[in-house]
């Protein structure tokens, strides 16, 4: 029986490997490819902010939407340096990379303050916003605070009435929430040396109440002894008032506790 071995030409091998070879890089290309299609996109999406101050509002909203981003009017302050109705500030600031129809934030101009500061104190906070609300300016931060007087006025304001040199039309106030319960306030009464039925009567005349009533046995300290004598002791009548707290003098308000303590 006879074996024939055949040998494969050299020319049959590299036809082989041209194949692998050429397989290969079309892959390589396709990847390479895809990836710059992937850059083209992302990056093709994405612009720099334009200079924008000194522009009026109109023309930066022109501009920024030419370059497919979007105009917020965010804040509107005084400005000695540039005139009313113009950019005074951006943000993200010139030359920054951004995808399209990002924000661009804007402060306006309002040029210099041509409004005098109104006193809105004593006015309650409805008086005090249409006031503002007819100069042009705008009602801020409403804070409240507990003090003696009539309730729902304003008792501080920032700024100042008359003054100049603020950074914008904002006006902040501060109002009174008084109440009576919060403004009843009162000196503790002394209790001490009353029965407990007077504590009670006193106590419950300034709007206090007795919440605990202690028992003691009060001790009477003797006097030295004269000619081999001791002093009699006095006796104590029971159910009288020998301590409080608070203590008599202290500041209390409608509704606070009180205990005592009686001997017994």
């Amino acid at each position: 029986m006879k074996v024939r071995v055949r040998f494969i030409g050299w020319s049959a091998v590299r036809r082989f490997f041209n194949i692998v070879l050429g397989a290969m890089a079309m892959v390589a290309v396709a990847m390479i490819s895809a990836f710059l299609a992937m850059r083209l996109a992302i990056h093709g999406h994405e612009v720099k902010v334009p200079q924008l101050t000194h522009m009026t509002i109109a023309e930066a909203s022109r501009k920024t939407s030419s370059m497919g981003l979007r105009l917020q009017l965010e804040n509107r302050f005084y400005s000695p340096d540039i005139p009313a109705g113009q950019v005074l500030a951006q943000y993200p600031v010139v030359g920054a990379t951004v995808r399209r129809q990002w924000p661009v934030r804007v402060t306006e101009s309002l040029g210099t303050q041509q409004v005098s500061i109104p006193n809105l104190q004593g006015e309650g906070e409805r008086a005090a916003s249409i006031n503002l609300r007819r100069l042009g300016l705008e009602l801020g931060t409403v804070g409240h605070v507990a003090m003696p007087g009539s309730a729902g006025v304003v008792l501080a304001q920032s700024p100042a009435p008359g003054a100049e040199g603020v950074d914008r039309p904002r006006v902040s106030i501060l109002l009174n929430d008084s109440t009576e319960d919060t403004t009843a306030a009162y000196v503790m009464p002394s209790l001490v040396g009353l029965t407990i039925s007077g504590a009670y009567a006193r106590a419950g005349a300034a709007g206090l109440r007795i919440v605990s009533a202690e028992d003691v046995t009060p001790t009477t300290p003797q006097s030295a002894p004269t000619g081999g004598a001791s002093a009699p002791m006095m006796p104590m009548t029971p159910g009288i008032v020998v301590a409080q707290i608070p203590l008599a003098g202290h500041r209390v308000t409608r509704g606070d506790t009180v205990q005592i303590s009686l001997t017994h």
